[in-house]
């Protein structure tokens, strides 16, 4: 299991440093395209871009040395550094397929495009000004909190219970950046919508979650009438799986792993691990539909899961699945990649046997603190009887 672990570690380090490598060469051929650079502006250049590329690194290793104050303002720097470096490239490979375009078209027409064609200079600049610019829009978007609202009328509640509302937060990756103001900001829309439920549907923290236990009082303050219930998502076994349980405890959760529970006999809420426990060995496996046959009893099942995938054979044995993980993307346009793996990213979808899924833009950031068309959410179901 140890090998295993060690040996997915390594691949998945040598996928994103190699990626993120790539980018870091191609910003700076794109700058020596544009300018004359001696020999020592370009070796400062190079250094800083070698520093940005191991940022991640270096910021983990400084919190696990207790340099919280440096950690924080790195991570900072860092992950909104690669914010910035990704919107360039996407706005840069777009010129340059531009300008290969035109290219094509001049040497099938023999016609002089060079008018249309941006120079090597504007090629850089024109991604370096459009990626500040959104980055800096991204920063106050992250900021945006939304609320977005879902109703379900169903039979399986019955009439004297009334509306059940629920509240579900996701992917809030409480760590160096989310931290105690924007999570109050984000509490308090919740408690205005004075939910009988609050679900957290996996990543409540991020990385290291060294000196946050004081948050989980935050979480205390709210106190619905039918509980709080979590899952994990990916980040809470990176976290330390251990850190995260005595975290959600304190915080009035209850961790749903692989079990449900009917709640005041008119829900069932069921909850499963994050598959990135496989590894560690801490993953709690079982059949999805084995599961959710076990609470098959004519009530409302809501089924709590982090990634937004669904089993086709648990189709019907569920009425309501919640999931976040996808983030929409976070950052346009990577969330056409996200589009790709996930078909349904963000809101929801009918499937069959009457189940439905819906699927939260999240409500914090990972990485870099900018959102760009994918503004942060919690979410308010209501269940209505029928």
């Amino acid at each position: 299991m140890l090998k295993k672990l060690k040996y997915g570690m390594t691949l998945f380090f040598f996928v994103f440093f190699t990626l993120y490598g790539c980018m870091h060469l191609y910003a700076l051929l794109k700058i020596r395209a544009a300018f004359t650079l001696h020999f020592i502006p370009l070796f400062i250049l190079i250094i800083v871009m070698l520093i940005m590329v191991f940022a991640p690194v270096i910021i983990r290793q400084s919190e696990k040395q207790g340099l919280e104050l440096f950690a924080m303002a790195f991570s900072y720097i860092g992950y909104t550094w690669m914010g910035v470096l990704f919107l360039f490239c996407s706005v840069a490979i777009a010129i340059d397929a531009y300008n290969i375009l035109t290219n094509l078209y001049g040497y099938i027409t023999h016609s002089d495009i060079s008018h249309v064609k941006l120079s090597a200079r504007y090629a850089f600049l024109v991604p370096l000004i459009a990626s500040i610019t959104i980055a800096f829009y991204g920063y106050f978007e992250a900021k945006d909190i939304r609320t977005e609202r879902l109703t379900i009328k169903t039979a399986k509640i019955p009439k004297e219970a009334g509306v059940i509302k629920i509240a579900q937060i996701t992917d809030v990756h409480i760590g160096l950046i989310v931290r105690g103001e924007r999570l109050k900001e984000i509490l308090k829309k919740v408690k205005d919508e004075k939910p009988d439920m609050l679900v957290s549907t996996g990543d409540l923290v991020d990385g290291q979650i060294n000196r946050i236990e004081g948050l989980s009082e935050l979480f205390r303050q709210i106190e619905p009438r039918y509980g709080k219930f979590a899952i994990t998502g990916n980040h809470e076994f990176y976290a330390g799986l251990n850190q995260v349980l005595d975290f959600t405890r304190m915080s009035g959760f209850k961790l749903l792993r692989a079990e449900g529970v009917t709640v005041e006999g008119l829900i069932n809420v069921v909850g499963v691990d994050d598959p990135a426990g496989k590894p560690y060995g801490l993953f709690r496996d079982v059949s999805e539909k084995n599961l959710l046959s076990k609470f098959k009893n004519k009530k409302f099942t809501l089924f709590l899961k982090h990634r937004p995938s669904v089993e086709r054979e648990s189709h019907g044995l569920f009425d309501l699945q919640l999931s976040g993980h996808v983030h929409k993307g976070q950052v346009f346009p990577f969330s056409i990649l996200t589009k790709f793996y996930y078909p349904v990213h963000a809101g929801g979808m009918n499937l069959s046997g009457g189940s439905y899924l819906y699927v939260s833009r999240g409500t914090g950031t990972w990485g870099p603190p900018i959102r760009f068309l994918s503004p942060p959410e919690i979410t308010i179901i209501e269940i209505i009887p029928q």
